[in-house]
């Protein structure tokens, strides 16, 4: 419903009752200044009653509501999202609040986006923008959403995020892991694996393995894959051959446009602040062997945003 805009200001308002008080015709009034004799009988009552504070316009909030979450609740769900982290989806399935009665309860307290805290401390840190252009296919393994993501390997102890910056804290010429992943486009089924390079062979053994957990969990068959315009995907062979055995065709995004492989974008994000960031790690290794487990969650137990169910479930409904 559109917000019904007063025809009168304060000022008008105030005009109308030094005109009025001064003898003149309410009728007379009311005329000169375009409104009807109720609403300038209204506005010289408010001020006869409440003086010149009551020409200004009373708030919409009703004054009880007896339905509101009271704030033992409310606290619960403050203290739900600073442990755990997470959207309104995920922490109603922890408070037992409906997740847009979480959603009003963040926006009171006006608790920042997820996007804009930092994954470990949860402190602000940043803005983010969003887009409302989605899409989706309509069946499992229509489309596979491919990346790989960069992350600096820690060093044997804690790195920085365990001991905080410092001389003694050096992370520098340990090298990479790369995070290869696929993402399903319709149900967002998951799989992740880390290895040490990004070539076209490693990327190849990655798409193989990645079909054959698809495949064992109802994904029988891969129609299409899509990528950036990296030259592992692009220009060597065993990428593009890895793609023609599993009979799928190979999809690239236009040029500067990573929001086009945006399903498994968002699954890297994800990755960083629920898994590579969730916690400080003391080693590599168990970072590294932190991931299945994640892995296994994100497809079976977490509830995805996108369609209300963790993925596995709508793949297999049953």
């Amino acid at each position: 419903m559109p917000q019904v805009i007063p025809r009168l200001s304060p000022f008008g308002r105030a005009l109308i009752v030094e005109r009025v008080g001064s003898g003149r015709p309410v009728a007379h009034v009311a005329a000169e200044l375009g409104v009807s004799r109720q609403t300038a009988y209204r506005w010289v009552n408010r001020y006869r009653e409440g003086g010149v504070e009551a020409l200004f316009d009373r708030s919409s909030r009703p004054h009880a509501s007896p339905n509101r979450t009271t704030q033992d609740r409310e606290a619960a769900v403050l203290a739900a999202r600073a442990e755990l982290r997470q959207g309104p989806a995920r922490l109603a399935a922890a408070t037992g609040v409906p997740a847009r009665t979480i959603s009003r309860i963040l926006n009171r307290h006006q608790v920042p986006r997820l996007a804009w805290c930092d994954p470990i401390t949860g402190q602000l840190i940043r803005a983010s923008r969003t887009t409302a252009l989605r899409y989706e296919r309509e069946q499992p393994g229509q489309l596979i959403h491919v990346d790989v993501k960069k992350l600096g390997r820690i060093p044997d102890g804690g790195g920085w995020r365990v001991h905080g910056r410092s001389e003694e804290v050096r992370g520098r010429g340990i090298g990479y892991d790369f995070v290869h992943a696929a993402v399903d486009d319709h149900s967002r089924l998951a799989y992740a694996e880390i290895h040490p390079d990004e070539r076209s062979e490693t990327c190849a053994s990655f798409l193989r393995r990645a079909a054959d957990y698809f495949s064992n969990h109802g994904i029988a068959r891969i129609e299409q894959v899509i990528t950036d315009n990296a030259l592992a995907y692009r220009r060597a062979h065993a990428f593009p051959a890895a793609v023609a055995a599993l009979g799928a065709r190979q999809l690239f995004i236009k040029p500067h446009c990573p929001w086009q492989n945006g399903k498994v974008e968002r699954f890297n994000r994800t990755l960083a602040t629920e898994w590579a960031y969730r916690q400080p790690f003391d080693s590599n290794s168990a970072r590294t062997d932190a991931l299945a487990p994640f892995i296994e969650h994100y497809n079976t137990e977490r509830i995805h945003s996108a369609h209300g169910r963790p993925p596995a479930a709508r793949v297999s409904p049953t």
